[in-house]
């Protein structure tokens, strides 16, 4: 069993290019995390994301663009795109939950939403990891089992989801607050949506070339 590196030309350097997004998205999502057990610091960890979004988006944009120059790249040109985009989602939506989060001024963090957000570290920690062992092939039983799992995450974070909304309608008097929370779950929790589009991204690959 080979890498990628061992059956086709090395052009393009896009392992390269979804490693750094990889790195990017983990960045961002440790820091939302931080937001919520640092609320004094919010603004200034807001505004890390935002910058580590734009990040995100230029090495997409490199990505599309060496995609169109590359005569033969090392994986289907549709499943270059799948990956870069759906990894660029990932952090789209944490930028978006981080941003709610600090313009609606939510400085009591709910139990629930610490609990979301640890799921979703976890789920992103994994896309990263798995990004990071896609160019070699003899990695591919470990790469599966990290989809598996990201997938799990996924169900996992959905039955927090469910939960804290019904928690919120059951016990929030501020309506106001309620709607706030609400769509800051949501958010978040497509994050890990988004990190399941990336794990079947990933196992169709493996699979392919296995």
């Amino acid at each position: 069993m080979f890498g990628f590196g061992g059956i086709m030309p090395k052009e393009g350097g896009f392992f390269e290019l979804f490693n750094e997004s990889g790195v990017l998205m983990a960045s961002a999502m440790h820091e939302f995390h931080r937001m919520l057990e640092y609320p004094k610091e919010m603004a200034s960890r807001s505004e890390s994301i935002k910058e580590l979004e734009h990040k995100a988006d230029e090495v997409t944009h490199k990505c599309m663009t060496l995609m169109h120059r590359t005569f033969i790249t090392p994986l289907d040109r549709e499943d270059i795109h799948l990956l870069i985009k759906s990894m660029d989602d990932i952090i789209d939506f944490i930028d978006a939950s981080a941003q709610r989060l600090h313009l609606y001024d939510v400085t009591v963090i709910p139990p629930d939403l610490l609990k979301l957000a640890g799921l979703t570290v976890n789920s992103v920690e994994l896309v990263k990891q798995a990004v990071h062992m896609l160019p070699n092939l003899k990695n591919s039983p470990e790469i599966l089992k990290i989809c598996v799992e990201i997938n799990r995450l996924e169900n996992q974070c959905d039955q927090v989801l469910r939960a804290a909304v019904a928690e919120l309608f059951r016990n929030e008097q501020d309506l106001r607050l309620m709607i706030k929370l609400k769509e800051i779950y949501e958010l978040l929790e497509t994050v890990s949506d988004r990190c399941e589009d990336v794990a079947n991204v990933i196992e169709s690959i493996v699979l392919e070339y296995n």
